[in-house]
């Protein structure tokens, strides 16, 4: 795959390479960026503009200090072009392009992939989003886009420098969140702050079971209402409770807790805690099963469905995960290390067969003030001992590594 960021000749190159995108877009303006909701018409819109826009500007030898608080911004009045799919009159800002598009480099993913991922058809809106905040899945399920508050912008902007080069210094091998971009979405003078990443979970692999863990059992429990959901976040209790384990091989094991380890540090130096770990667990039988009984019901519908595989394979380029398409298709519990990167298979004498995803998230909580309240509180109902979420960088880290070494079998 040749890199996102290769120069080009300007005279060769990137006069036909503007045509033959002005192309493509032209004609798919009509339903490229046609959303329910405004702000994700925005977004397609803003993503689709910088992501061209970007491709113009040639690539750094190096970043530089600037470039971690430099920002484009867009601003669009009396809109009548495509009024049916946009508002009238909307603001766009993506935050450090330059910053970002070298992220991107670094995981592997190449800007075109991305833009398609983001802007060819709207993304998905996930029930999971916290206290009524946006939680969006692009629409091939490779990244997720999630809002923020405008002060998680600022701790994003804090920490980039040093997030950028523990990327670099781990050659993008990280259980860290993979942050693609920032963006703040303006609609009717009400921002919206955005921040897309890759999705921990693969884009095809069913996800059976999944667990938030922190390492502390106070609290930890999946409440009722939470465990009738069709796919419940289960906790530290449940795991305990559940008998649950994970089942890889010693390599793979071994490969897990070095980047953990390293990912643990860089969260220590930043001061950050309560974290998570969120695993996901794909049950391989159980989808050999389900796709035995889809296969009857496929058998009825084939020859409509190939005539829709066509039209789709003529749509090219194809996004992040779609590019296997054009490989044999993968059987179930089969994926490309390149796409789902968070994916690790059970190993050959496991138990049953499963294939893992895991990652870290919710990274962004520093050991401020409203934490020491919180853990002092916590610390009065429940004894000094108890081991509760919310406790100094240093301690949370040893628990929580702990804790996370002890769920392999």
């Amino acid at each position: 795959m040749s890199s996102p960021g290769a120069t080009f000749n300007p005279l060769n190159t990137l006069a036909p390479k503007s045509k033959t995108k002005k192309k493509h877009f032209v004609q798919q303006k009509v339903e490229v960026f046609r959303a329910s909701n405004p702000v994700l018409s925005v977004l397609m819109w803003g993503v689709n503009h910088s992501i061209n826009d970007l491709s113009q500007v040639p690539v750094p030898v190096m970043l530089l200090p600037d470039d971690f608080k430099a920002s484009t911004k867009i601003k669009v009045s009396n809109h009548l072009f495509n009024k049916e799919n946009l508002p009238g009159q909307f603001k766009f800002k993506d935050y450090c392009p330059q910053v970002f598009r070298n992220l991107r480099e670094h995981f592997g993913i190449e800007d075109q992939d991305y833009q398609v991922s983001l802007a060819r058809s709207p993304p998905l809106k996930d029930e999971e989003g916290q206290r009524g905040k946006l939680m969006l899945t692009s629409y091939d399920r490779t990244l997720v886009v999630k809002e923020i508050s405008s002060e998680e912008v600022e701790e994003v902007h804090d920490i980039l420098s040093e997030y950028h080069q523990h990327i670099v210094t781990c050659h993008g091998s990280t259980l860290l969140p993979q942050f693609l971009a920032m963006y703040r979405v303006s609609v009717e003078s009400e921002d919206t702050y955005l921040l897309v990443m890759r999705n921990m979970f693969s884009h095809r692999l069913h996800v059976h079971r999944k667990y938030d863990l922190k390492g502390s059992l106070v609290s930890r429990e999946a409440s009722f209402k939470e465990k009738v959901k069709e796919l419940p976040t289960y906790k530290d209790v449940d795991f305990r409770n559940n008998m649950q384990k994970v089942y890889v091989s010693d390599e793979a094991k071994e490969k897990i807790v070095e980047k953990l380890n390293r990912d643990i540090e860089f969260l220590v130096r930043m001061r950050f805690m309560d974290y998570s770990l969120l695993l996901g667990i794909h049950d391989v039988e159980r989808a050999e099963r389900q796709e035995e009984e889809e296969e009857e019901e496929e058998e009825e519908m084939e020859s409509s469905y190939e005539e829709e595989k066509e039209d789709e394979n003529s749509m090219a380029p194809e996004g992040i995960g779609g590019y296997m398409n054009s490989f044999k298709p993968m059987g179930p519990g089969e994926f490309d290390p390149y796409v789902d990167v968070y994916a690790i298979q059970s190993a050959v004498d496991a138990p049953q067969r499963e294939v893992y995803f895991m990652g870290l998230i919710d990274v962004l909580t520093q050991y401020d003030t409203k934490k020491k309240a919180a853990h002092a509180a916590k610390a009065v109902k429940h004894g000094a001992g108890a081991e509760i979420s919310t406790v100094h960088p240093e301690q949370y880290a040893k628990r929580f590594r702990e804790f996370i070494t002890k769920i392999f079998a």
